[in-house]
């Protein structure tokens, strides 16, 4: 096995016996981002010689007795995180050449930890979108399948992870960010609970919604990862100051008694027959494993997408006001435009800087909040919200966990829908209800499909989601039905 195909837990084991150093780790990291990058374009920014000097530190630490987990793991990061002196672009020409003050503090704790930043990953602009195509600087492609997305917006961590050109990765959900790229791409994603981390450093979306989450190999990297990044911070006000559970201890235990419900509306006609088959069959496996299934309902389903789709434009409407030409980022003035005047600055800054689907964002969400509309369409979206948290708040205290597909189909052809927004926003739709309730979700590996327009065979995700801060219970099934099964120790052919 090449060191770049290693887990965190593979990684740090060799770590700890001097088997390997960090800088050999991180070396062969740069390698495979140097060999593969050129066809899937995961990576915005590398940072070779910063990566290799924090490579040395961390093998410095380690000599004088240090160990740890993450200490002398190399990461990357997606592009809308802050990281101090390196450039966060947000995959938008409004700030392509901005250089963060400060780290967020998900990336300071991993520095603390000596976790090593190899770069920072591609997505869809501002993470608007579904398929990580939406970039300023050029769509990400599946490792699977280089004709095809892998999803978004955090497509660019999780391609990578899957080409091994790191050992794990971070990304954001907002939506299904990171569930939904780590189904296309055959690895483990994780969408904590809202308030579980800290989204100080984060660019914002949609800030009632956005979380920090890890991408990795195995679920038992995602517990060691998240161990690490969650927790409260005084820098960010909606964090919650709840003890962080031991998740590695949680994954020891076995699936006897755990009641799993199955959520009718989220098995319905229209998801692809492959897709289908696969989570049958992880369900019986579950089964085998002394699992408990129930069906359940949940109605108010059907809802999530409208109410997502006015809930975050408007949102992103408010946030993105910052970007104006005049602070930081992308500016049109007088000496390049012929901007005259404070309002020429606004309207040619932002229209060269934002891209089409930034647009279209702002604008729906500032109709939305309109005068006149506020009523009609924020505010009903906000108790159609409530609604869908309290019916899955209702039916959790039944079942220990829902479990769904995390994607009605497997990796779609990249451009097979960017002329259709509407179609795109739909890619959300087993993603969205755990996001609008602030619960946590993860999507898992749990086999393959060939899509009815191609040859090879696309992974498949299954999604989990349980009560708030039962990440751990979640991580414990995930890593129960990993023992069990080898869909994640597959690799592409690239």
């Amino acid at each position: 096995m090449n060191l770049n195909e290693l887990t965190i837990k593979q990684a740090s084991e060799m770590l700890d016996k001097g088997e390997v150093t960090s800088v050999e780790l991180t070396k062969a990291c740069l390698a495979r981002i140097k060999e593969v990058d050129d066809k899937i374009k995961a990576c915005l920014t590398v940072c070779e010689e910063e990566a290799l000097e924090e490579a040395r530190k961390a093998d410095e630490r380690r000599a004088n007795g240090e160990k740890g987990g993450l200490l002398g793991v190399p990461y990357l990061c997606k592009d809308n995180i802050l990281t101090r002196g390196v450039k966060t672009t947000a995959s938008s020409k409004m700030l392509a050449d901005y250089i963060a003050p400060f780290d967020a503090t998900i990336v300071k704790k991993l520095k603390e930890v000596g976790a090593v930043l190899l770069g920072k990953t591609n997505l869809d602009e501002f993470a608007h979108g579904a398929s990580t195509e939406n970039s300023a600087f050029g769509a990400t492609r599946n490792p699977w399948d280089i004709t095809r997305v892998p999803g978004g917006s955090s497509g660019g961590s999780a391609a990578a992870v899957a080409a091994d050109m790191c050992i794990f990765a971070l990304g954001t959900d907002t939506g299904g960010s990171v569930r939904c790229p780590a189904a296309f791409c055959g690895t483990v994603g994780l969408k904590p609970t809202y308030g579980r981390g800290s989204r100080f450093g984060l660019i914002s979306m949609t800030s009632s919604t956005d979380v920090p989450g890890p991408i990795t190999k195995t679920v038992e990297d995602t517990a060691i990862v998240e161990k690490i990044i969650a927790g409260e911070d005084r820098l960010d006000a909606t964090t919650v100051p709840a003890p962080v559970d031991d998740y590695e201890a949680e994954l020891k235990k076995d699936l006897k008694g755990v009641k799993i419900g199955l959520p009718k509306e989220y098995f319905v006609s229209g998801t692809d027959k492959g897709v289908t088959e696969q989570i049958e069959k992880a369900i019986e496996k579950l089964k085998e494993m002394g699992a408990e299934f129930k069906e359940v309902s949940l109605p108010h389903t059907k809802y999530g997408i409208p109410v997502y789709y006015i809930i975050t434009p408007s949102e992103v409407s408010s946030n993105l006001a910052r970007f104006d030409g005049i602070k930081y980022g992308y500016s049109e003035t007088k000496e390049q435009n012929g901007a005259h005047s404070l309002f020429d600055i606004y309207a040619k800054s932002r229209g060269k800087g934002f891209g089409p689907e930034v647009k279209r964002r702002i604008m729906l969400g500032t109709y939305a909040l309109s005068a006149g509309y506020y009523d009609a369409y924020y505010l009903q979206a906000q108790k159609v919200r409530t609604k869908i948290k309290e019916e899955m708040d209702r039916v959790l205290e039944d079942v220990d966990c829902l479990l769904t597909p995390t994607s009605p189909h497997p990796a779609f052809k990249i451009g097979e829908q960017s002329a259709d927004p509407l179609k795109m926003y739909l890619e959300d739709i087993f993603v969205t209800g755990a996001s609008l309730a602030g619960l946590p979700a993860i999507s898992v590996p749990c086999g393959f499909t060939k899509p009815e327009d191609g040859e090879i065979e696309m992974p498949v995700g299954m999604q989990l989601i349980a009560g708030r801060f039962k990440e751990g219970l979640l991580m414990r099934i995930g890593y129960n039905y990993e023992s069990e099964t080898k869909w994640h120790k597959k690799k592409p052919n690239i």
